[in-house]
């Protein structure tokens, strides 16, 4: 009989397979918790995720917690630092991504 594995929810009723199968690749779904993994979740959904993951994580963590971590992420595109900025009343000079330009940018820029 094979196991089961147990899917801990949170109140909002929130698992990690609500998520996009496509933003943790790298990872096994099991492994990921939502309280631990706070700061992993919430830059794969900025950088890799669809509009249902960011309504997930905006439901999970509030957002302002998406702010507070979303300042530090190098990888950000501009795009989305100013969409978070805008909707917390973040100054965009506070976010990394910002102020700190990457070396190579990127080869498209869309």
């Amino acid at each position: 009989m094979p196991i089961k594995s147990i899917i801990v929810k949170n109140e909002n009723n929130i698992s990690i397979h609500d998520f996009s199968v496509h933003l943790f690749w790298d990872v096994k779904l099991n492994d990921i918790d939502l309280t631990l993994h706070t700061q992993y979740i919430i830059k794969k959904v900025l950088i890799y995720g669809f509009y249902k993951d960011w309504q997930l994580i905006s439901k999970l963590y509030g957002k302002q917690a998406i702010a507070k971590y979303a300042k530090n992420i190098r990888e950000l595109d501009l795009k989305t630092a100013c969409f978070i900025s805008v909707i917390t009343d973040t100054p965009l000079k506070e976010f990394r991504c910002y102020t700190i330009k990457q070396s190579i940018p990127a080869h498209w820029n869309f």
